[in-house]
């Protein structure tokens, strides 16, 4: 059985560690705030100039003016820091950010991301991402592993444009857990009741098993 987007976001909550400042993308990434484990002191940082974003707010406790990079309402915790866009992307141009988490449309298997555009359909801008892939040495992808045709995710060399070259080091699915190496892909992990087969058969991109290869566990 696949893993949803809440479980991807509760085993990614497993990679933190105690002091890092974790910046979260748009998406699957900003669900990790409600699985931060107890005993993990993380500081989170939004690049709309937020330091110290705690979990989603109930319905009760919205407050429309509190948002972040993505416009989702948030909440504060005690201690925490507000500042304009500028200062915050000079701590993350500084490298002063342990971990950032995004989601992304294609991931290749040197490491390259595409997160920001679809030719022929209007967005915005590229935000923060550019920044991010490329002030912070521990850069980690939440998303599915297919798109809603079907078609694989983790690719041989990504074909939408680029956000940054060789800067991401791992990848969680809602089928696998897997580590990019300068051999290619490496799963370490497999959503229980998923067979290798079908990871292999959804990752275009070349991909080696773990010998020591295990179920996740959420």
């Amino acid at each position: 059985m696949s893993l949803n987007k809440f479980q991807i976001a509760q085993r990614i909550s497993k990679e933190l560690k105690n002091g890092y400042y974790v910046n979260l993308g748009i998406g699957i990434p900003t669900l990790v705030a409600n699985y931060i484990p107890k005993k993990i002191n993380v500081v989170l940082q939004s690049e709309n100039g937020l330091l110290g974003m705690g979990p989603f707010p109930k319905r009760s406790d919205v407050d429309p003016d509190l948002i972040n990079a993505g416009k989702q309402t948030i909440t504060t915790l005690n201690g925490s820091v507000l500042f304009d866009s500028a200062e915050s992307f000079a701590m993350i141009r500084g490298g002063h950010i342990n971990m950032t988490i995004l989601g992304a449309m294609e991931v290749s298997e040197n490491g390259d991301i595409a997160n920001w555009k679809i030719p022929g359909k209007m967005v915005k801008g590229m935000g923060g991402a550019m920044d991010l892939v490329s002030s912070s040495d521990n850069i980690i992808v939440a998303m599915m592993h297919t798109n809603k045709k079907g078609e694989s995710k983790l690719l041989k060399n990504c074909t939408l444009p680029l956000t940054g070259k060789k800067c991401i080091k791992k990848i969680f699915t809602d089928l696998a857990v897997i580590e990019v190496t300068k051999n290619g892909f490496y799963l370490v992990e497999k959503a229980p009741n998923v067979s290798i087969e079908e990871i292999i058969n959804k990752t275009e991109g070349k991909i080696e098993i773990s010998k020591k290869l295990k179920d996740i566990e959420i």
